[in-house]
């Protein structure tokens, strides 16, 4: 479903600042806060197309095509195209080593031990520490060690733990990193720490697999809701590409490649599950990350589709989901399990599959983790709302 993004909420436009006379990359301003540029709203200016490369130029075309303004670029659209773009794990500046720390850090907060066991490995052949994948397995203070690695340890972590990253600590890591690094970092956190799909079919490593530094939380090795072949709730399937020497980490067999055989890209959500409830999970997933702007430009729309005011009061205010339809409740009951809890009760995955399907509950989960990747962005850039437009989530 296409959401209308922040600049429907606009009540200014690009031009009017233009005419205004206020300089385009101009920091602070009334009601914002003083790393924030004022024409982007939040804390990277608006891109400029003529600074860009050819495959940004044309993401850039494309959202202005889509948008019809410059206002489209306010979010995470613009904020992305400050990163580089190509393949981030393996061509950023920031090279492979402090790739994977961000990877690991992200997966150390959503407790994921098939990501996290894979990409601990690789980040030891990359060249990094066991000192500093330690602070980061056992949540340690980043004391000690390098300025860049200690940045992207305590961006990660106030990104996903406070839903608030501190000027500082943003100062911080642009100074370390540079701006298309930072960014590269930031999408890479934001994007692992919400892995929703490998968390959904409670993804197992093998059962032969040495850990080199396993993660201090309870695994139970085999549940009874898995299969043996994929180690994942999804029957294994015939027709998945083989790996790629140096790229590819998981098992054959196991792993987002095998999981994809099952998925369908959200090609049918807005039939099987419904626009109105594909509004809900965005909300939940707003309100599990506090994400004010992610909140404010999808209430309104998600009325408009159709979707009650109880559920959005049910989610807003953190009430039980008792008297919601069950596919209302689901959804809820979805997104805080897979964001909050970071583990899928058995009871709720058989009942989503009831209701939906195994198809289309495991796109639905995997698009509550696109949402919750785009607030975690919105986060660390500290996006605001634009200017006049009252928020509507209480934080």
């Amino acid at each position: 479903m296409k959401f209308n993004r922040l600049f429907t909420l606009t009540l200014i436009t690009f031009t009017v600042w233009l005419a205004a006379g206020a300089p385009a990359s101009a920091q602070g301003g009334p009601n914002l806060p003083p790393d924030v540029y004022a024409d982007s709203r939040n804390r990277l200016p608006l891109p400029m197309r003529d600074e860009l490369d050819n495959k940004h130029k044309q993401t850039y075309d494309a959202v202005l095509a889509r948008t019809g303004s410059v206002e489209g670029l306010r979010g995470m659209a613009g904020i992305e195209l400050h990163g580089s773009s190509g393949n981030i794990r393996f061509e950023s500046p920031a090279g492979r080593r402090l790739i994977e720390l961000a990877i690991i850090v992200g997966a150390r907060h959503g407790e994921q031990n098939f990501e996290w066991s894979l990409h601990a490995s690789q980040a030891l052949r990359e060249g990094l520490e066991m000192e500093i994948i330690d602070i980061v397995r056992h949540k340690q203070p980043p004391v000690g060690i390098g300025e860049k690695e200690a940045a992207i340890i305590s961006l990660g972590r106030e990104m996903a733990e406070q839903h608030r990253v501190s000027p500082q600590t943003y100062a911080r890591a642009l100074k370390a990193l540079g701006k298309v690094a930072l960014v590269d970092i930031a999408v890479t956190v934001a994007y692992r720490a919400n892995q929703t799909v490998l968390i959904w079919v409670d993804q197992h490593m093998p059962l032969d697999y040495v850990d080199e530094a396993p993660l201090p939380i309870n695994i139970i090795e085999s549940p009874p809701d898995i299969y043996p072949q994929s180690r994942s709730r999804l029957r294994q399937r015939e027709g998945q590409r083989p790996i790629t020497p140096g790229r590819t980490l998981a098992p054959y067999g196991k792993g987002p490649g095998q999981i994809a055989l099952t998925q369908a890209g959200g090609k049918y959500l807005d039939i099987m599950v419904g626009k109105p409830l594909r509004a809900l999970a965005r909300l939940v997933a707003a309100r599990e990350l506090n994400q004010q702007v992610m909140w404010t430009e999808t209430e309104p729309e998600a009325r408009k589709l159709g979707l009650s005011s109880v559920a959005i009061e049910v989610v807003r205010d953190n009430k039980s989901t008792t008297g919601l339809t069950e596919k209302e409740a689901m959804v809820i009951q979805m997104g805080r399990e897979l964001l909050g809890v970071h583990h899928v009760a058995p009871e709720t995955y058989v009942k989503a599959v009831d209701l939906f399907g195994e198809r289309d509950a495991l796109d639905l989960a995997t698009e509550i983790g696109e949402h919750a990747r785009e607030a975690g962005i919105l986060t660390i850039f500290d996006q605001q709302l634009p200017e006049g437009v009252e928020p509507l989530l209480p934080m």
